[in-house]
C-alpha cells in the first residue's frame, strides 16, 4: 500500500492538487486495502485518512494499518468536509466518474473557502498490476479453470442452462471464490448468437453448442473465461466456425505484445475473421483489462485509446462469431502482457470438445 500511495501522491502533484477525495469502492481497496463500502479516503502529500462508520471500524483497523481511521456518526460527507477543512489545504480533487451530483453539491457547500472543482480519474493508476495483484489474479483464474474442468463432467442433454450456471458458481465458491465475477453467461443452441445470453431454463439438446462465460473473484480480483463446447456430435459447420474462432483467438494472444496499440491487436483479429467471411458477425471489442473490476482499461477494440501495451497489464482476448438463428462461439483467455509477449493465465483446454 505504501508504494501505491506514493504513486497516487506523485499523480496529485502532477495535477497540482493538495488532496483527493476517493469514494470508488475499487480504489478504496487499491490504495488502502479496505474491502468495505460506505467509506471515503482523503489523501494528501502528508495525510492518509479513512472515514467510515461503526460497522466497519474493526475491519478497517485490520485492513488499513497505514491510514488514520476516523469514525463518523452524523454523516460521511459532513465528516469528510470537516477533515478537509482541518487539514488547511486549498485545491481538492475528486473522482469525477464516481461522485454523484448531489454529493458533489453538498461537499461544495460544506468546503467553504476551498477549491473543490477538479474532477480526476484514478483508474488509470491501476493499469499496470504489481506482483501481489498478479498473484491474486492467477488464483482467480485457477479457480475458474478448475470450475470449467468440473462442468465438463456435468454437461449432458437434458440439463438446463440455469443448472449449468449454478454448478459453475457453486464450484467456484467451494474453491474459494467470493462471488461470481459477473452474471454467468450460458447460451446454448440458437441462443449462442446472444453474446451476453444469460442462463435460462432452456434444456441442452444433443448437438447443441454451449457457450459459457464466467469468472471468479479472489480477494477482490476477477477472472474471465469463455469456452464453447458441443454436447453430442458436431456437424461440419460447427467444426469450421469453431476453427476460425480458435485461430483468431490464438492470433489475438500472439499479438498481445509490449508496445502494441489496443486498436492494432483488435484489427489483426478482426481482419482474420473478416477474411474468413464472418466479419459482420463479430460485433464487439476483442478484449478488456481485468483486475479489481471485471471491465477495466486498457481496451482491445476499434475505439481503444491504449497506444502502448505495457508489461504487467492484464487483458482478455475473446473473439466470437454469432449467427442469428444458428448460434455462436466465443473463446476467451485472461492474458498477462510480458516482456516475451502475451502469456495466457487461463490454462483450460481450447481445442474442440465433443461431449458424448
Amino acid at each position: 500500500m505504501v508504494a501505491r500511495l506514493e504513486k497516487l501522491r506523485r499523480f496529485l502533484k502532477k495535477q497540482e492538487l493538495d488532496a483527493v477525495v476517493i469514494n470508488k469502492v475499487e480504489n478504496l481497496h487499491y490504495f488502502s486495502g479496505f474491502t468495505g463500502d460506505d467509506a471515503v479516503l482523503v489523501v494528501s502529500q502528508k495525510d492518509a485518512v479513512l472515514i467510515t462508520d461503526f460497522r466497519y471500524m474493526e475491519q478497517a483497523k485490520q485492513q488499513s494499518k497505514t491510514f488514520e481511521l476516523i469514525e463518523h456518526n452524523k454523516g460521511l460527507l459532513p465528516k469528510t468536509a470537516e477533515i478537509l477543512m482541518g487539514l488547511k489545504l486549498q485545491n481538492i480533487g475528486f473522482e469525477g466518474n464516481v461522485l454523484t451530483y448531489n454529493d458533489f453539491s453538498l461537499l461544495t457547500k460544506l468546503l467553504k473557502g476551498l477549491t473543490f472543482k477538479q474532477a480526476i480519474e484514478l483508474d488509470s493508476l491501476r493499469l499496470i498490476k504489481d506482483e501481489q495483484e498478479i498473484d491474486l489474479l492467477k488464483k482467480a483464474v485457477e479457480i475458474s479453470d478448475r470450475a470449467y474442468e468440473h462442468i465438463l463432467t456435468i454437461l449432458r442433454p437434458g440439463i438446463s442452462e440455469i443448472e449449468i450456471a449454478a454448478e459453475l458458481e457453486n464450484c467456484m465458491r467451494r474453491l474459494g471464490s467470493e462471488k461470481p465475477a459477473f452474471t454467468t453467461i450460458v447460451a446454448s443452441g440458437e441462443r449462442g448468437s446472444l453474446p451476453h445470453g444469460v442462463a435460462t431454463d432452456k434444456l441442452i439438446v444433443d448437438g447443441d453448442f454451449v457457450t459459457m462465460d464466467f469468472g471468479a473473484v479472489y480477494k477482490g480480483y476477477h477472472s474471465d473465461i469463455t469456452r464453447t463446447v458441443c454436447v453430442g456430435n458436431a456437424n461440419d459447420k460447427q467444426r469450421k466456425i469453431y476453427d476460425i474462432v480458435l485461430k483468431a483467438q490464438l492470433l489475438g494472444v500472439e499479438k498481445v505484445q509490449l508496445g502494441s496499440a489496443g486498436q492494432t491487436v483488435d484489427t489483426a483479429v478482426r481482419r482474420y475473421i473478416m477474411d474468413a467471411g464472418y466479419g459482420q458477425f463479430f460485433g464487439h471489442g476483442l478484449g478488456h483489462g481485468v483486475g479489481l473490476e471485471i471491465h477495466e482499461f486498457p481496451r482491445l477494440s476499434p475505439s481503444s485509446t491504449c497506444e502502448h501495451l505495457e508489461e504487467n497489464m492484464i487483458v482478455t482476448v475473446e473473439p466470437g462469431i454469432y449467427l442469428p438463428g444458428w448460434g455462436g462461439i466465443r473463446i476467451e483467455d485472461t492474458v498477462l502482457v510480458t516482456a516475451l509477449g502475451g502469456q495466457s493465465l487461463t490454462q483450460s483446454n481450447k481445442q474442440f470438445v465433443e461431449l458424448k
